[in-house]
């Protein structure tokens, strides 16, 4: 374990578990079709890559940067496009997959988003839910946990762009964040 990590929540094989039953509803909600999946980089790209070579169904892959975090620890409440798609959705069922889902600030934009441009349908799918942070009536369609208030780091989620890279979930010590 990283000596910066307090515990480990949520251990490799339980992710993996989790991982392959999301690509078993998505196979099922899309037998059939060919949908075009986002990722939301950074924090999705483990979980991204994982979820659609999980996957049957045949997808097509692109990619968006948001950002509303930068260095601190909770949403500025305003999400920032740093990088926009290279696909056309119009009239593509659009399959938005999310590390986490706190203030619901970043799904509504995205959702406001996708929507505008025209996309047939919409679905999310995201690693984390943290509904005790929730700040808009928003939520994922599909996600692989609910978690409390813990500032989680580990399998693409970061503090400061460190600890992505961990292959397990844990919770980081707060004396790594706090006074920073």
């Amino acid at each position: 374990m990283n000596k910066d990590i307090q515990s480990i929540v949520l251990t490799e094989q339980q992710i993996k578990e989790k991982v392959v039953a999301a690509a078993a509803w998505l196979d099922k909600r899309y037998a059939g079709k060919n949908p075009l999946f986002i990722s939301v980089l950074k924090g999705s790209v483990m979980f991204f890559c994982d979820l659609v070579r999980a996957m049957e169904t045949p997808v097509q892959m692109d990619f968006m940067m948001v950002s509303s975090y930068g260095a601190g620890t909770s949403s500025s409440g305003i999400p920032k496009i740093v990088m926009d798609l290279a696909e056309d959705v119009t009239g593509r069922d659009v399959v938005l997959v999310e590390d986490i889902v706190d203030s619901g600030y970043t799904l509504q934009r995205m959702q406001n988003l996708i929507a505008g441009r025209g996309a047939a349908s919409f679905t999310t799918v995201a690693l984390f839910d943290k509904p005790s942070r929730r700040k808009v009536d928003v939520k994922a369609d599909y996600a692989c946990f609910e978690i409390g208030d813990e500032f989680i780091v580990g399998y693409g989620l970061d503090y400061a762009q460190q600890y992505r890279n961990l292959p397990y979930v844990g919770i980081l010590k707060r004396e790594i964040y706090e006074n920073k």
